[in-house]
């Protein structure tokens, strides 16, 4: 039943109402439409893809979520109704982790963060953060650049993972094995020093019995001695007895006479007797076994070497070649050192032209070219506008500015001898010296905080490369690749089977290192304990540079014709 006096609102939509030829020109407030009374249109906003009536108009205009919006007045605004905007369903269904009872329904461009009302309420304001209601952004999410992106991130992590995953699983077996074999080593140690207390338990023992038998013999002497002096002397005394009982006074004085001298030679006898050693004796323990067994709390210290990922075998393909002789140089090139600044950009030193080049890999084609007074050994990035070249022959480190087509020499630092390897890592850097042989690590400015010179690890120390955690030098005399820590502590040694010249390291911690003599490219792992060759039968390399951007592989041959070239290899992973 109707109430006197009053109207029935009426609900309607704008997409399907029509009062008649007059109220069909005219637009609506479309929020209002969908839940409230009819109201004609007072502007537009172009993000809502709606027309709004006064109210909504203003609301519009304060409201944190759409302050930002654009909004056109009612002159400027469309004047056909505009479709229904397509936007992905409001069914939201997963929580906010700050306020558990609110689901996320924005976004925060500024922090990148999702969002619930009330997070977008405190936290994440229009005046501070660009907000986004989630429907109104996601749908040009579908088949994006960023949605490829994502792909090929999960794919890559979900290889990497499986990487690392096989790669622990063999590292712990190895790890397992060798307790295995640590546990079989302590029980030969333990033997071993149980035969060694058995045998010197076994020698006391034979010089104690030593003795009791020189003991037993020494008084079977005794006794028999005795025995027959004891004899002796009671024959004597019952025949000086009798004699004096029988009153044979010749005799008995006779008697008499043979028996004090035959008491003389009894009593040297028995003297010589009486020089018989005896001893009591007692067990004193050997002080240092006792002290050790007392101090020591273990028969040995598990000394434990961190384990790099095994080496994998992988797949090698060669490219590319680069020409590198130009106009410039009188003779055939040999390269003695190269880096990577950029990928695309390969700087290298020329060292029989006593020149330092600038290579673009992608055009294939000499960009700068720079020479020198005297022979460059060595080059080494120190950020991706700026390398350092070692010059030994003036005992100076030159370092040059890299522009895209230029190379432009800047300061020289002097060093303390003939300078070969270099390898700069972050602020410090790395030079390895023929005379003196030694290793350094140096500041960029030259201050120098660690030196190692010791024959025993190196004699004539050639090239270096850096990580994080550790450096790598070639040696040609000693045919070793000596891993240090930055302490400049020897961590680890790969003794080689040839003269180990150029050396890079992986993403991996592996090492590529080239051998002149075997014409060979090999990868030894980040422990220093194996080796495999990756790149066979390329004559006389000198240099090598690993993109791990690229996955290439940058080296050389000193053969011939083949020393104007740079030689790319592509290698799996």
């Amino acid at each position: 039943m109707a109430v006197p006096g009053r109207k029935a609102t009426k609900q309607f939509s704008s997409s399907t109402i029509s009062l008649g030829s007059d109220e069909d020109l005219k637009l609506y407030c479309q929020p209002c439409d969908r839940d409230g009374p009819r109201l004609p249109a007072h502007g537009y906003c172009t993000n809502c893809s709606e027309h709004l009536c006064e109210t909504c108009y203003t609301v519009h205009r304060r409201h944190t979520l759409s302050r930002h919006h654009t909004l056109l007045d009612k002159t400027n605004m469309p004047q056909t109704l505009s479709p229904v905007t397509q936007r992905q369903p409001d069914n939201f269904t997963k929580p906010c982790p700050k306020h558990n009872i609110e689901m996320i329904k924005f976004y925060c461009h500024d922090h990148k963060a999702l969002l619930c009302s009330v997070c977008v309420t405190l936290d994440h304001t229009a005046t501070s953060c660009n907000v986004n209601y989630i429907p109104d952004i996601s749908g040009q999410t579908i088949n994006s650049t960023e949605y490829h992106h994502i792909l090929k991130d999960l794919n890559d992590m979900t290889e990497r993972s499986s990487n690392i995953l096989q790669d622990m699983k063999k590292m712990n077996e190895v790890s397992n094995k060798s307790l295995t074999g640590l546990l079989t080593d302590i029980s030969k140690f333990r033997t071993k020093i149980n035969q060694r207390l058995d045998e010197m338990e076994r020698q006391v023992k034979k010089a104690a019995k030593v003795i009791q038998e020189d003991n037993s013999k020494n008084m079977k002497t005794v006794e028999t001695a005795c025995g027959d002096v004891f004899k002796s002397l009671k024959l004597s005394s019952d025949v000086i007895k009798h004699l004096n009982t029988s009153k044979q006074a010749n005799d008995l004085f006779m008697e008499l006479k043979r028996t004090e001298q035959m008491i003389k030679e009894y009593e040297q006898s028995v003297s010589k007797l009486s020089e018989f050693e005896v001893k009591k004796y007692n067990f004193e323990p050997n002080e240092v076994i006792s002290n050790l067994l007392e101090k020591e709390k273990s028969l040995g210290t598990m000394k434990g070497k961190k384990l790099s990922p095994a080496l994998k075998l992988r797949q090698c393909s060669q490219m590319d070649n680069i020409c590198i002789k130009t106009s410039q140089n009188r003779y055939d090139c040999w390269v003695t050192g190269m880096t990577l600044p950029t990928p695309d950009l390969l700087i290298i030193t020329d060292y029989i032209n006593c020149a330092i080049k600038m290579v673009d890999i992608s055009k294939k084609s000499v960009l700068a070219h720079h020479n020198f007074d005297s022979d460059p050994c060595n080059v080494t990035s120190v950020s991706k506008n700026e390398v350092a070249v070692t010059l030994p022959f003036y005992q100076t480190i030159q370092f040059f500015s890299v522009s895209r087509n230029d190379l432009k020499k800047k300061h020289t630092l002097k060093v303390d001898g003939k300078c070969y390897g270099i390898s700069c890592h972050k602020d410090k850097m790395v030079v390895s010296y023929s005379k003196p042989a030694k290793v350094q690590i140096l500041l960029i400015n030259g201050t120098i905080l660690q030196t190692i010179k010791n024959e025993n690890i190196f004699k004539i120390p050639q090239n270096i490369t850096t990580g994080d955690n550790c450096i790598f030098v070639s040696d040609v005399a000693l045919k070793t690749v000596t891993k240090l820590n930055w302490q400049c502590e020897v961590t680890g040694k790969y003794v080689c089977t040839a003269s180990p010249r150029g050396l890079t390291m992986s993403n991996d911690g592996t090492v590529f290192v080239c051998f002149w003599d075997n014409n060979t490219i090999e990868e030894i792992s980040g422990d220093s304990t194996e080796g495999l060759d990756v790149v066979k039968n390329i004559q006389n390399p000198l240099a090598v540079y690993w993109s791990a951007e690229t996955c290439k592989l940058y080296t050389n041959s000193c053969f011939l014709t083949e020393k104007n070239f740079i030689k790319l290899f592509k290698l799996s992973k």
